[in-house]
């Protein structure tokens, strides 16, 4: 992309910024209204991509909008040969902070992370809308020094699908022999299996990511295989074999619960995420901790916080 073309002016009246980032999808970058000096991110894709998704993640957004822990999505259009979206500017994702963290977080953490990441997925279900792609690269923090600086939030719906009628809420029927989507590691065994996705599967993804957060790897990454099909088997096999006590050993009994649960729900069931959030407030009182909003990233730099590191290296 020519330099002209990301210092323009784009949907009327946002400034682009710096590269703040890329994905499957394309290239995002920091940008302002120059109205109201509001931080925005602005999402580029280019328009004769083979898959599409920022109009459909657009759409998500709008479903979604006022939902808590749900960026705001202020355009959607074409600039020249791409596709843009401009939504809030958001902190770092959860896969930042544990890296930061030295790819661990504290028992605690985890918890009050899952509370937040099970009520935004919750959201999402009753839009209607199931998401398909729970890793930790997809929850980001708020901007630094807002009162939302430690509030998670989900981003990045260019897999969400509707599995049920907004009005009827009829549920999408069953199928089988579905290609695979989402990321490999987080994946619910159903999805390796072909079977078509539904809530349960997104709330085996969470339990999967809160068992990476607690252990530092799961025991499925690193496997090697000629071809990504292979991989994608051997992956699934590794998961099916490894038991949940195996998995979630030496942490508070509630994860394994958790997983328990959500690998017993039926295709079309509706979750209890009400005994989900439970689960983890009984694993709070389990290790002798309360709630109290302090997560391990704030600890870092001496007690500054993670943007102060970044700072840093700016």
């Amino acid at each position: 992309m020519s330099q002209s073309s990301t210092s323009s002016i784009v949907g009327v009246h946002y400034k682009v910024g710096k590269k703040i980032g890329e994905g499957s999808f394309g290239i995002i970058f920091e940008g302002i209204n120059i109205l109201t000096n509001q931080q925005v991110a602005i999402k580029f894709e280019p328009r004769k991509c083979e898959a599409p998704q920022l109009r459909d993640e657009y759409r998500s957004y709008r479903i979604l909008n006022g939902a808590k822990g749900i960026p705001s999505a202020y355009f959607f259009g074409q600039e020249g040969v791409h596709s843009i979206l401009i939504i809030d500017l958001l902190g770092p994702s959860l896969e930042d902070l544990f890296d930061w963290c030295h790819r661990k977080f504290s028992v605690k953490t985890v918890i009050q992370v899952a509370k937040q990441m099970i009520e935004r997925v919750e959201s999402i279900h009753e839009h209607n809308l199931i998401y398909r792609d729970i890793k930790p690269d997809n929850f980001l923090i708020g901007k630094p020094n807002t009162p939302e600086a430690n509030q998670i939030y989900i981003v990045d719906f260019g897999m969400a699908k509707q599995y049920r009628d907004p009005k009827s809420k009829v549920h999408i029927p069953y199928r089988e022999k579905k290609a695979l989507s989402g990321t490999a590691r987080y994946m619910s065994i159903n999805t390796h299996l072909g079977r078509e996705q539904s809530r349960r599967d997104d709330l085996e993804s969470l339990g999967h990511v809160f068992m990476y957060f607690l252990r530092g790897s799961l025991p499925w990454q690193g496997l090697k295989a000629p071809t990504n099909k292979q991989k994608y088997e051997k992956i699934g096999l590794k998961k099916k074999t490894t038991s949940i006590n195996e998995l979630c050993y030496g942490f508070p009994i509630q994860f394994a619960q958790y997983l328990t649960y959500v690998r017993n729900l039926r295709f079309d069931e509706t979750p209890d995420y009400k005994y989900l959030i439970g689960l983890m407030d009984k694993a709070l009182v389990s290790i002798g901790e309360q709630e109290d909003g302090h997560y391990d990233w704030m600890d870092l730099n001496n007690g500054k916080g993670w943007d102060a590191a970044l700072n840093k290296k700016v």
